[in-house]
C-alpha cells in the first residue's frame, strides 16, 4: 500500500472508529448515565411534540350538525386592537363561551342561496321535568341535521303543540308530562304527551318546530336561533357552499345578534362552517381551549428543553471529565486534534442514537397515556377532539435528533480544550475560568431584577416573570457551581469534624472535591429551584383562594338543582327563619388590556350575585364603597385588579361579557377576597344575560337561630339543601389543564434530576476507589468509611436543598407577594417528599458504587 494510500485509510477514520468503539467499552457505566437521561429527553421532548401537534389539528366534535353540509353560526370570539410601543396597531383574539346567536331573518336569506336544499333552524332552551332532571327543549325538525335519521324506539314524531318525544328512560309513549319552560317571573309549567321515545335523545326534549320556537321566545330568545344547518343540493361542493352563504349573508348586511353591544374594533360577522369546523356551534368550550392548551404545552416544552440540555451537558461532561487523563494522554502519544474530536464525536454519537431512538419509540404510548390522562381529568373541555393521524407518529423522530444534536456539541465542547493544547500540556487539569464566573454573577444578578419585576405585575405575567427569575439563577448556579460548592463544603466541613474520624475524613474528602461535587449539587438546585417554583407557586395561590373562600362563606344552607325555579331567591327569602338569601351564578368575562405593552385579552372567571343583604351570605369583604348598589351597568372590582386598572368606587371600568357584547360599568364597591370569588362582582341579573342559559340556580340561605335546614327542602321539593355548604369559589377555565400538566413537569425534572445526581456521584465514586482502598490500608475500618460516605452525600443534599431553596425564594415571595399578599407555602407532603427523594438518590449513589472496596476483610488491589 502506498503512503498516499495509507494516509487515506487513517483519514478514512480506521483510528477514531478504533478509538471510539474502545471508548465505548471501557467506559459502559459512564455512557449508561448519558444514555438514561437522552432517552428521558427524547421521550418528554417527543411527548410534548406530539401532544403539541395532536393540538393543533384539534377541533371541536362534529356530532348534532354531522349531516349538514354547513352550519351559519355567530362569530364565538372576540377582537381587540392596541398600538404597543413602539410599533405598528396589533389585534388579539380570544374565543367566547357562552352562545353568540344568529338572527331569525338570516333563514331566509340561507333559503333563497342557489344549490341550498334546505335550511333548518336550531333553537335551544332550558326546561325542567317533574323528575328534577335538567333537559333541553329542541325542534324535531333539526333531527335532519344528524349523520343518521333519529332512532325512535316507539312512537311517532311530534305535530301538535302539545306533543313531545322524550329520550329513553323519561317517559313512555302514552305518558303525560309536566314540563317547566321560561326564565325569571316567565316561567310556566304546561303538561304534554309524550309520542315518541328516542334512542338519540339523550337530555333533550324534542318539540315541534312552531312550539320548540314560541317557547325559545317565552326563554327570552325572539328573533334569535342559536344556529342554521344548511342542506346542500347534491353535486355541490362545500366550499362552493360556504362561498355562495357567506356572499348571501354580506349582501344582506347580516351580523349576529350580538353585534350591536360589541366594541367597534370587533366585528361579529357570521361564520359559514364546513368540515370539521362544524362541531364549534355545538361545542362552544372546544375551539377557546385550544390556545391556552397550546401555550401550556409550549410552556413545558420550553422547560423540558432547557432542563434537559442542562442535564444532558452535565452527564456528558462528567463522563468525558473522568477520561480527561486519558484523552490528554492519546494527545500527548500523537493523536490529532482531528482525531480527538472525531473520536469523542463518534463515541457519544453512537450511544445518543441509540437512546434517542428509544425515546422516540415510547413518546407514542407515553403521549396516549398523557392524553387519557388529561381527559379522565377533565382538563380537555368536552367535544374536543385531539386527533392522531398516522403521519404525526414521525415528529418525535425530530426531537429525537434535538437530543443528538445537544449530545454531539456538549461533547465537542468537553473534550476542545484536550484537543487544541499541546501534548505537554494536556496532562494538566484547568480551573474554570473568570468568564464563567462573571457570566454565572451576571445571570443571578438578572434573575433577581426579574424577580423584582414580577413583584408589580398582576396574574400570568407575576407567574411569567417568577419562572423566568428561577430559570436565570439556576442557569448562574449551574456555572457557579464549582464555586458555590467549594463555599458551601467549606460552611459543612466545620460541623463534620465535630463528628469523630469519619466526619473528618467526609470534610477533608468534601473539601478536595469540591468541583466534582459542584456538578452534582447543581442538580438538585436545579431540581429544588424548578419545583418549589412550579408547586410552591399554585399552592399559595390555591391555598390563599380557599382561605379566602371559608373566609368568605356566610351562609348555613344553600338549595341546588334543577327542580328549583329561577324566582326561588324570592321566595325562599319569605319563608320563616330565612334571614338573607343570595343566588349565585358562575360565568366569565374577557378583560381586554396590554400586559409589558402588548395588546392583551384576558379571560377571567366572575361571580353573579343578588346584592341585598348580600355579607349574610357571602361576604367579599368591601373595602371602599358598598355591595348594595350592585344592579345592571355596575360591578365590584378586586382591590389588586383596581389597583392595576386605577379605579376606584364612582370610576368606570370596560370589559366584555361572555357572549361578546363590551359594558363601560360603573365601580360601586371594592372587595378583598378576590382570589375566591373573582376579580369582578355582577348583579346576578347582569351577568346570566350575557350567558347561553341560565344557569342551576343555586341559592345560599342564611337562617335565623334555630331555624332548620329542611324546611328549605319541603319548599322546593326534588331540590338538594346543604348544611354548611361547600363555599363559593370561581376557578379558571384552564385550571385543571395547568395541574395536570405542572404534576408532568415536576415528575419530568424529577426524572431528570435522578439521572443526573445518579451519575455524576455514581461516577465521582468509581473514580474514588483506589483512595478508599489506600483509606482501608492505612486502618481505616468499613463502619467509618461508611459514616464518612453518609456524611459527604448529607452534605451534598444539604447544600443543593439549601442552594435550590434559596435560588426559589426571592421569585417565589415576590410572586406570592404580588398575587395573593402573603408568604409562599408548600404543603408538608410535598415538601418532604423533595426532601425524601433528593437524599435517597444521593445515599445511593454514594454508597452503592463504593460497596466493592467496602467489601472483604481485606481490601482487594485495584487491577
Amino acid at each position: 500500500m502506498k503512503r498516499g494510500d495509507r494516509r487515506d485509510v487513517v483519514r478514512g477514520g480506521g483510528v477514531v472508529a478504533l478509538l471510539a468503539a474502545r471508548g465505548a467499552r471501557t467506559h459502559r457505566r459512564a455512557w449508561a448515565a448519558v444514555f438514561a437521561a437522552l432517552a428521558l429527553g427524547s421521550l418528554l421532548l417527543g411527548t410534548l411534540g406530539l401532544a403539541a401537534g395532536s393540538a393543533a389539528l384539534g377541533h371541536a366534535r362534529v356530532e348534532r350538525y354531522a349531516g349538514a353540509d354547513a352550519v351559519v353560526a355567530g362569530t364565538q370570539s372576540t377582537r381587540y386592537t392596541a398600538k404597543p410601543w413602539g410599533s405598528e396597531p396589533r389585534t388579539v383574539r380570544a374565543g367566547l363561551t357562552e352562545r353568540v346567536r344568529v338572527p331569525a331573518r338570516a333563514l331566509d336569506v340561507v333559503r333563497q342561496v342557489p344549490g341550498v336544499r334546505a335550511a333548518v333552524a336550531d333553537v335551544a332552551f332550558p326546561l325542567t321535568a317533574p323528575t328534577a332532571r335538567a333537559l333541553t327543549g329542541r325542534p324535531w325538525e333539526t333531527t335532519r341535521l344528524a349523520s343518521a335519521p333519529a332512532r325512535l324506539l316507539e312512537g311517532r314524531p311530534p305535530n301538535g303543540a302539545r306533543e313531545i318525544v322524550v329520550g329513553e328512560g323519561v317517559a313512555r309513549t302514552g305518558d303525560r308530562l309536566s314540563i317547566a319552560y321560561g326564565t325569571g317571573s316567565a316561567t310556566d309549567t304546561h303538561t304534554y304527551t309524550v309520542t315518541g321515545v328516542s334512542a338519540d335523545a339523550r337530555r333533550t326534549v324534542h318539540f315541534s318546530r312552531d312550539e320548540a320556537h314560541r317557547l325559545a321566545e317565552r326563554a327570552g330568545r325572539a328573533g334569535e336561533l342559536d344556529a342554521i344547518g344548511v342542506l346542500a343540493d347534491s353535486g355541490v361542493p362545500d366550499d362552493v357552499l360556504r362561498t355562495r352563504v357567506r356572499h348571501a349573508l354580506d349582501a344582506a348586511h347580516l351580523r349576529d345578534v350580538s353585534a350591536p353591544h360589541r366594541a367597534d374594533d370587533d366585528p361579529a360577522p357570521l361564520r359559514v362552517l364546513t368540515g370539521d369546523a362544524r362541531g364549534e356551534a355545538e361545542f362552544l368550550a372546544a375551539a377557546p381551549a385550544r390556545t391556552p392548551l397550546l401555550q401550556v404545552l409550549a410552556s413545558l416544552a420550553s422547560v423540558v428543553v432547557l432542563v434537559g440540555v442542562l442535564v444532558v451537558t452535565s452527564t456528558v461532561a462528567q463522563a468525558l471529565r473522568q477520561r480527561a487523563r486519558e484523552l490528554a494522554l492519546l494527545r500527548a502519544v500523537g493523536a490529532t486534534p482531528w482525531q480527538l474530536r472525531r473520536a469523542v464525536g463518534r463515541e457519544v454519537g453512537r450511544i445518543a442514537v441509540l437512546a434517542a431512538a428509544v425515546g422516540a419509540v415510547g413518546a407514542v404510548p407515553a403521549y396516549l397515556a398523557l392524553r387519557a390522562l388529561l381527559v379522565g381529568r377533565g382538563a380537555v373541555p368536552e367535544g374536543l377532539e385531539l386527533p392522531f393521524p398516522p403521519w404525526l407518529a414521525a415528529a418525535p423522530l425530530g426531537t429525537a435528533g434535538l437530543m443528538v444534536l445537544i449530545a454531539w456539541l456538549t461533547a465537542l465542547g468537553c473534550c476542545a480544550r484536550a484537543a487544541r493544547a499541546r501534548p505537554a500540556e494536556a496532562l494538566r487539569e484547568e480551573e474554570p475560568g473568570r468568564a464563567r464566573q462573571l457570566t454565572g454573577c451576571v445571570l443571578l444578578g438578572l434573575g433577581a431584577a426579574s424577580a423584582g419585576a414580577g413583584a408589580f405585575q398582576h396574574g400570568a405575567a407575576a407567574a411569567a416573570a417568577a419562572s423566568a427569575s428561577a430559570l436565570t439563577m439556576v442557569i448562574g448556579c449551574a456555572l457557579l457551581g464549582p464555586w458555590l460548592a467549594r463555599g458551601a463544603m467549606r460552611v459543612l466541613g466545620a460541623p463534620m469534624r465535630r463528628l469523630g474520624v469519619g466526619g473528618r475524613l467526609a470534610a477533608s474528602a468534601c473539601t478536595a472535591n469540591a468541583a466534582r461535587l459542584g456538578a452534582a449539587i447543581t442538580p438538585v438546585v436545579l431540581v429544588t429551584a424548578f419545583v418549589l417554583v412550579q408547586l410552591a407557586g399554585g399552592a399559595t395561590l390555591g391555598h390563599e383562594a380557599a382561605a379566602q373562600a371559608r373566609d368568605a362563606a356566610r351562609a348555613d344552607a344553600a338549595v341546588s338543582g334543577p327542580g328549583v325555579p329561577y324566582d326561588a331567591v324570592e321566595r325562599i327569602r319569605r319563608l320563616p327563619g330565612v334571614a338573607a338569601a343570595t343566588a349565585v351564578a358562575h360565568g366569565t368575562v374577557v378583560l381586554p388590556g396590554k400586559e409589558l405593552g402588548e395588546p392583551s385579552l384576558e379571560r377571567l372567571p366572575v361571580l353573579g350575585v343578588t346584592p341585598r343583604s348580600l355579607a349574610r351570605t357571602l361576604d367579599p369583604a368591601v373595602r371602599e364603597g358598598s355591595t348594595d348598589g350592585l344592579r345592571p351597568g355596575t360591578v365590584a372590582v378586586g382591590t389588586d385588579r383596581a389597583r392595576t386598572l386605577g379605579v376606584w368606587p364612582g370610576d368606570h371600568v370596560q370589559l366584555r361579557f361572555g357572549d361578546g357584547a363590551e359594558a363601560r360599568l360603573r365601580v360601586v364597591a371594592t372587595y378583598e377576597r378576590a382570589l375566591a370569588l373573582g376579580d369582578f362582582l355582577f348583579s346576578y341579573e347582569e351577568l346570566t344575560r350575557h350567558m347561553s342559559a341560565p344557569p342551576p340556580v343555586r341559592v345560599l340561605a342564611a337562617l335565623a337561630p334555630g331555624t332548620s335546614p329542611t324546611s328549605l327542602s319541603t319548599a322546593f321539593p326534588g331540590a338538594r339543601v346543604e348544611r354548611n355548604p361547600v363555599p363559593e369559589r370561581v376557578r379558571a377555565e384552564d385550571q385543571a389543564l395547568g395541574e395536570v400538566l405542572t404534576a408532568v413537569a415536576v415528575t419530568a425534572i424529577g426524572g431528570f434530576t435522578v439521572i443526573a445526581v445518579l451519575s455524576t456521584l455514581t461516577l465521582i465514586s468509581v473514580g474514588r476507589g483506589p483512595e478508599l482502598r489506600q483509606l482501608r490500608l492505612a486502618g481505616a475500618d468499613r463502619r467509618r468509611l461508611r459514616r464518612m460516605l453518609l456524611l459527604e452525600s448529607a452534605a451534598t443534599a444539604t447544600a443543593g436543598l439549601s442552594l435550590g431553596t434559596a435560588t426559589a425564594a426571592l421569585p417565589l415571595l415576590a410572586f406570592a407577594l404580588s398575587a395573593a399578599g402573603r408568604l409562599p407555602w408548600l404543603p408538608p407532603g410535598q415538601g418532604a417528599l423533595i426532601v425524601a427523594v433528593v437524599v435517597l438518590t444521593t445515599t445511593s449513589a454514594t454508597l452503592l458504587p463504593a460497596l466493592g472496596a467496602l467489601r472483604g476483610r481485606y481490601p482487594v488491589a485495584a487491577r
